[in-house]
C-alpha cells in the first residue's frame, strides 16, 4: 500500500522569511537565504524543517533535535544545539501555526473532496439558486431555491443547504453537513456533519406536550469555525447567534436564541441551553453543562466538566458542579480530599468486627 502526504508543503521560507514573521532576530552567523521547506516535531525535524518549542515537558526534544530553525520561547533558547538555529519569540506557538498556514495554504479550510473547481456532475442546484463565480459544489450536494453561495466558497459532498440559506465567501461546509433557516458570513468553516438551524427544543408542556413553532434563524458571522457534528438550534422567536471569530469544537449542542459573542472558544462535549448569552471571549472547557437564561461575563472562563446554573461575572474563572469560583471550588476538593483522608485513617485504626 501506499503512503500518501495528505498536505505537501508548497514552496518554502528562508530563514529572513521567519524571523520577519515571527518577529525574532536572526543569531549572528544565520544565513538568512538559507531555505526551509517544511515543518515538523522536534523529534522527527531534519535540516530542511521548521519546528517550535515551549513547554518544559519537550526540553530533552529540543536538546537532540535536528531541526534546521527551532522557534522557541526565551527560558528555553539556550538547549537548542548548536546546528539549529534559535529564533527566540515571547510565542513560539503562535507564530509557528501562522508560518505552518503559509508552507500548507491547503490545510487552512476544508477544500473539494472531488478534487473539483465548479459544479460537479452529480450536485443538485435549484434553478433559482444563485452562486457567484468560483462556487464549488461537490456531488450529492443539494441546493435549494433561493440560496445565495459568494465566491470561492466550497459546498462538500451531500451537504444539503435549505431554501433561502445565505453563505458568504470563501466558506468551507463539509460533507453531510446540513444548513437550514441560517446567515453567514465570510470564511466560515463548517466541518462534516454539524446541524445547523434545525427546530428547537420547544414545547409548552402538559398532559400532552405542545409544540411551539421554531420561526427564528441562525447567524453565524464572519471566520467562525464549527467542528464535526456539532449542533446549532434556530432560535424560537429570536435568532440564534454566533459571533465573530467565534471557534467551536466538535460535539458541541447550542440550543435556541443562544447569543454568543466574538472569539469566544467552545470545547467538545458542550451544552448551551436556550436563551443563553455569552459575552466576547468566553471559554468553555470540554463537557461543560450551561443551563438556560443565564448571562456569562466578558471573558469569564469556565473548567472542563462543570455546570453552571448562575450568572458568570466577567473576567472570571469558575469550576465545579455547581460552578463556583475557582478558590471556593478548589477549597472544596480540597476538604473533601482531607475528610477522605481522615476517614481513611479512623477506619484503619478501629476496623469493623468480624460478621458471625
Amino acid at each position: 500500500m501506499s503512503d500518501p502526504v495528505f498536505f505537501a508543503a508548497q514552496g518554502g521560507l528562508t530563514l529572513a522569511d521567519v524571523a520577519a514573521a515571527s518577529g525574532a532576530t536572526l543569531p549572528e552567523g544565520a544565513d538568512p537565504a538559507y531555505r526551509l521547506t517544511g515543518a515538523a516535531p522536534l523529534e522527527s525535524a531534519g535540516p530542511e524543517h521548521l519546528a517550535y518549542m515551549d513547554n518544559a515537558r519537550y526540553g530533552e526534544a529540543l536538546v537532540v533535535t535536528r531541526a534546521g530553525a527551532c522557534l522557541v520561547s526565551p527560558r528555553f533558547a539556550a538547549r537548542c544545539p548548536a546546528g539549529t538555529v534559535s529564533l527566540v519569540s515571547r510565542d513560539p506557538y503562535r507564530a509557528y501555526a501562522s508560518l505552518l498556514g503559509r508552507l500548507h495554504p491547503d490545510a487552512m479550510r476544508p477544500g473539494s473532496q472531488f478534487g473539483g473547481r465548479s459544479i460537479a456532475p452529480g450536485a443538485h442546484v435549484h434553478p433559482d439558486a444563485r452562486l457567484e463565480e468560483g462556487v464549488t459544489v461537490d456531488p450529492g450536494a443539494v441546493i435549494g431555491p433561493g440560496v445565495e453561495i459568494g465566491s470561492g466558497s466550497v459546498i462538500g459532498p451531500n451537504a444539503v443547504i435549505g431554501p433561502g440559506v445565505r453563505i458568504g465567501r470563501d466558506c468551507s461546509i463539509g460533507a453531510g453537513t446540513t444548513l437550514s433557516h441560517a446567515l453567514l458570513g465570510n470564511r466560515v468553516i463548517l466541518h462534516p456533519g454539524a446541524r445547523l438551524g434545525q427546530d428547537g427544543f420547544g414545547f409548552a408542556m402538559g398532559a400532552t406536550h405542545l409544540k411551539v413553532p421554531q420561526i427564528g434563524r441562525v447567524i453565524v458571522q464572519d471566520d467562525v469555525e464549527i467542528g464535526a457534528n456539532t449542533t446549532i438550534d434556530r432560535g424560537a422567536s429570536r435568532d440564534t447567534v454566533i459571533g465573530e471569530g467565534t471557534k467551536i469544537d466538535n460535539l458541541v449542542q447550542i440550543a435556541h436564541n443562544v447569543v454568543i459573542g466574538r472569539h469566544c472558544v467552545i470545547v467538545s462535549g458542550v451544552g448551551i441551553s436556550g436563551s443563553t448569552t455569552l459575552e466576547d471571549y468566553v471559554v468553555l472547557g470540554g463537557q461543560v453543562g450551561v443551563v438556560g437564561h443565564l448571562r456569562i461575563g466578558r471573558g469569564a472562563q469556565i473548567a472542563g466538566s462543570s455546570n453552571v446554573n448562575r450568572d458568570v461575572p466577567p473576567g472570571s474563572r469558575w469550576g465545579g458542579t455547581p460552578a463556583k469560583p475557582v478558590r471556593a471550588w478548589f477549597r472544596e476538593l480540597t476538604t473533601l480530599a482531607r475528610l477522605a483522608e481522615r476517614s481513611g485513617k479512623d477506619a484503619e485504626k478501629d476496623p469493623a468486627p468480624d460478621a458471625e
